[in-house]
């Protein structure tokens, strides 16, 4: 029985010692083991490697977009102690992300998606989502109580049935708790990007037209989300449009300063 009890403990005691957050706009809590501080050296170290590794674009189009949006979104985010960098890398990847400390990176191939400002803000404003919401720092102390429960469960299943037992820890806690929660974080940097948008300016129902020509491209169906990382295109706009009504009175509130 002790055994058996042992990797609850060790999770009921990380829990016990770490830090509760509260992500702004869904006002979900978290348990978190990393620091802001931790976050956003892990962020800069990455920058330098991304810097090193990446092309950046010499399209001047592409270029202004991003640092104009950037500025726009990175002004109501209420994180002045973010050390904004808006950069645009030459690369078909259509892609884009923010890491902790506010380095805002967006792949060209993203334009093909993109018609205005306005769908580039939906892109940026998600993106700085995650960063505000510290999902970098979440999934670090997710992996930090999933190495434990690990270590708990080899303990417990002892030295015959550790191989086997471990396995299908592995298995569930993957699928039952780090893929989910990894959706949970797109949905959060969905909801936190269009209200991002809409305080800067932006109209949010553009937020709707992008992630409805960008899920075109996506292979995830009903079946595959639960293996994924990333929800349907589809569950993303049904969730926008929820959140339309709020987002919109940002927008016009904003509009009329």
């Amino acid at each position: 029985m002790k055994k058996i009890l042992l990797p609850l403990f060790l999770c009921s005691f990380l829990i016990l010692f770490s830090a509760c957050s509260t992500v702004p706009y869904t006002g979900r809590s978290q348990l978190m083991m990393t620091s802001q501080a931790e976050e956003n050296k892990m962020g800069q170290e990455a920058w330098r490697g991304v810097l090193q590794k990446e092309k950046i674009s010499k399209n001047k189009k592409y270029t202004a977009a991003v640092k104009r949006v950037g500025k726009r979104i990175a002004a109501v985010s209420d994180r002045p102690d973010f050390k904004w960098e808006f950069k645009t890398f030459d690369s078909e990847q259509a892609n884009a992300f923010c890491l902790p400390g506010g380095k805002v990176a967006v792949y060209t191939g993203i334009f093909n998606y993109i018609s205005n400002d306005a769908e580039l803000a939906a892109v940026m404003g998600h993106e700085v989502g995650h960063a505000i919401a510290r999902h970098g720092g979440e999934r670090v102390s997710q992996g930090m109580f999933q190495q434990a429960g690990a270590k708990g469960v080899a303990v417990a299943a002892g030295s015959k049935y550790r191989e086997m037992a471990l396995m299908a820890y592995g298995i569930g806690s993957n699928l039952g708790v780090m893929l989910p929660y990894s959706r949970t974080h797109e949905y959060e940097a969905d909801h936190i990007g269009i209200m991002l948008m809409a305080k800067a300016g932006y109209d949010p129902r553009n937020a709707i037209t992008f992630w409805q020509k960008f899920s075109k491209a996506s292979t995830t169906n009903s079946f595959t989300e639960y293996l994924s990382t990333h929800p349907m295109g589809e569950h993303r706009v049904e969730q926008l449009k929820k959140l339309l009504p709020e987002a919109m009175k940002l927008y016009r509130k904003a509009k009329k300063r």
